[in-house]
C-alpha cells in the first residue's frame, strides 16, 4: 500500500466537518484513502463536502450535545457503512469573556459543546470500538487547556477537561486496543479565529495576524515563536499521523500544533 493511501478501507467520524479544522481533518483521512461520516450542525456544509468528494463522504446532521443524537448516529453508521476505526472530536465553539461578565448560559454552551460533545461521541465509539479490539479516537483540543488566556476561561477550562477525559478514556481501554490522543492547536486561521479578531475591533486580517505572532505582554501572552499562523491543513496532519498505524504506539498523548506559542508551559 502507498503512503498516500495508508487509510484504504476504514471507516472515519469526523464532528464539526463543516468548515476549519474539522473539514481539513475530512478531507485529510480522504486523501489517505479512509471514507468519512462528516457530521455538523449545520447540515448544509457537510453536504457541500459530500458533493465535492463522491462515494468517500457520508454526510449527516449531528448535535454533539444531543446524548441519544451521537448514539443514534454512531450505531446507524456501523449499520450502514460498517465499523467505525476512526473517530475525530473537532466539534467545538468558543464565547469569550472576562470572567467577571461571564454568562451562566455562555459557560453550560460551551461545555456542552467541548467537553460533553466529546464525551458523548467518544464513549458511543470506544464502547465498540474496545469489543473488536481496535480504533484511535482524536480529540482536537487547544493550546489553550495548558496555558491561561484572558477573556478565554470557559473554552480553556472545558478543552482542558475534553483533554483529561481523552487521556482517562485511553487508559481505561489501551488493553482492548484502542488508542485515544488528543491535538491542541494554538492559533489557526479558521473562522473562530477570525470571529476573535473582528471582536477586537476594525482591523484587516494581515495586521490581526501580525499582533499574533508578535504577542502581547500586556495580555500576558507570548507570540508565535515559528512566525506564521496555522493553516488548518497543519492540524489535519497531525490528526492524520496519530488515527495511522505509524502511531501505533502512541496513547493518551496530548499533541501541540502551536508553532511554540505556549513554550510548552
Amino acid at each position: 500500500m502507498s503512503a498516500e493511501q495508508e487509510l484504504s478501507g476504514r471507516l472515519a467520524l469526523v464532528t464539526g466537518a463543516g468548515r476549519g479544522i474539522g473539514e481539513a481533518v475530512a478531507r485529510a483521512l480522504v486523501a489517505q484513502g479512509a471514507h468519512v461520516v462528516a457530521t455538523d450542525l449545520a447540515p448544509e456544509s457537510v453536504e457541500q463536502l459530500a458533493g465535492e468528494c463522491p462515494g468517500r463522504v457520508t454526510a449527516r446532521a449531528l448535535d454533539v450535545t444531543d446524548s441519544a443524537a451521537v448514539e443514534a448516529l454512531v450505531a446507524w453508521a456501523e449499520d450502514a457503512l460498517g465499523p467505525l476505526d476512526i473517530v475525530v472530536n473537532v466539534a467545538g465553539i468558543l464565547r469569550g469573556s472576562q470572567v467577571v461578565e461571564l454568562t451562566d448560559e455562555d459557560w453550560a454552551a460551551t461545555f456542552a459543546v467541548n467537553t460533553s460533545g466529546v464525551l458523548h461521541t467518544s464513549r458511543a465509539a470506544a464502547r465498540r470500538m474496545a469489543g473488536r479490539g481496535g480504533g484511535s479516537i482524536v480529540t482536537v483540543a487547544s493550546n489553550a487547556a495548558g496555558i491561561p488566556r484572558a477573556g478565554m476561561s470557559a473554552y480553556a477550562a472545558s478543552k482542558a477537561a475534553a483533554v483529561m477525559f481523552t487521556k482517562c478514556l485511553g487508559l481505561e481501554v489501551a488493553a482492548r486496543g484502542v488508542r485515544c490522543n488528543t491535538v491542541s492547536p494554538g492559533s489557526t486561521l479558521t473562522d473562530m479565529q477570525r470571529a476573535m479578531w473582528a471582536g477586537a475591533g476594525p482591523t484587516d486580517e494581515a495586521a490581526a495576524a501580525r499582533r499574533v505572532i508578535e504577542g502581547d505582554l500586556t495580555a500576558h501572552r507570548t507570540g508565535i515563536p515559528l512566525g506564521r499562523i496555522a493553516d488548518p491543513a497543519d492540524i489535519a496532519e497531525a490528526v492524520v499521523f496519530l488515527v495511522s498505524d505509524r502511531a501505533r504506539h502512541i496513547t493518551m498523548h496530548d499533541l501541540y500544533v502551536d508553532g511554540g506559542a505556549t513554550l510548552r508551559a
